[in-house]
């Protein structure tokens, strides 16, 4: 069995069904994928779970935009997280931060504590953090057993140096899961440090809808390709990842 893990993000059922089967090791399950990711629904986690045996962590993220979120928007993300909990969710993805761009230690603590052991992930939120150096305190203490980052750039390709010094710095203290733009060749530079175990990679693509019918006064979406074609899962990208962690 490998030492390395692959993560996918996933947004539809049919997507996260072609994951699994694909080989990836894990599941983010998101909504929204114009807004990076949105809390899913019950009803489709509560499906894969009856589908599926790999792990799926659900993103708790009540909306798009910042990550400094009102009582009331944690209060629904602590309400999300004990309904997911109870459905089957193997894990939490999530990230609070306050007005200044630094870790909500306080909100992060409350919502760990209602995963009720189950791991969370901070997400991208660490990438627009004011300072990753810093953040990275509060996010050990949170309880939280991963960090997703791009290295607090658009992408790997731009951040892989501060990634590369982020795993340094946490050493085994906590996993920190390189994302965005992730390619099966970052794999191989990544595998250099001992302090690297798993990726992040949506291996997407757009798929041709069996929709054959568009009326063409209406539309829903400012990217036309949501009438012709779903988000889908990409077979080659994940048959190279998992050729790249061996």
């Amino acid at each position: 069995m490998s030492l390395y893990r692959l993560e996918a993000p996933v947004f539809t059922v049919q997507s996260a069904l072609n994951a699994a089967r694909l080989g990836v090791h894990r599941l983010e399950l998101c909504s929204n994928f114009p807004e990076g990711g949105e809390t899913p629904s019950a009803g489709m986690l509560k499906f894969l779970k009856s589908e599926l045996d790999i792990p799926i962590f659900v993103m708790i993220r009540p909306r798009g935009g910042d990550f400094c979120y009102s009582q009331k928007e944690l209060m629904v993300m602590k309400r999300d997280i004990e309904l997911l909990g109870e459905l089957g969710a193997d894990g939490f993805v999530f990230g609070v931060l306050n007005t200044q761009g630094r870790v909500n230690q306080e909100g992060c603590e409350a919502l760990v504590r209602t995963a009720s052991g189950k791991p969370c992930t901070f997400h991208r939120a660490f990438d627009v953090c004011s300072d990753q150096q810093e953040a990275l305190g509060p996010i050990i203490q949170s309880g939280f057993k991963r960090i997703l980052t791009s290295g607090a750039k658009n992408s790997i390709d731009e951040g892989i140096d501060q990634i590369e010094a982020i795993m340094e710095k946490a050493k085994d203290k906590i996993i920190i899961l390189p994302g965005g733009g992730a390619k099966p060749e970052h794999v191989l530079k990544f595998k250099k440090s001992p302090h690297f175990s798993e990726i992040h990679a949506s291996c997407k693509t757009w798929i041709p809808s069996s929709n054959q019918w568009i009326n063409p006064e209406v539309q829903f979406s400012s990217d036309p390709k949501t009438f012709t074609h779903h988000l889908g899962i990409d077979p080659t990208r994940v048959h190279q990842f998992l050729e790249v962690l061996g």
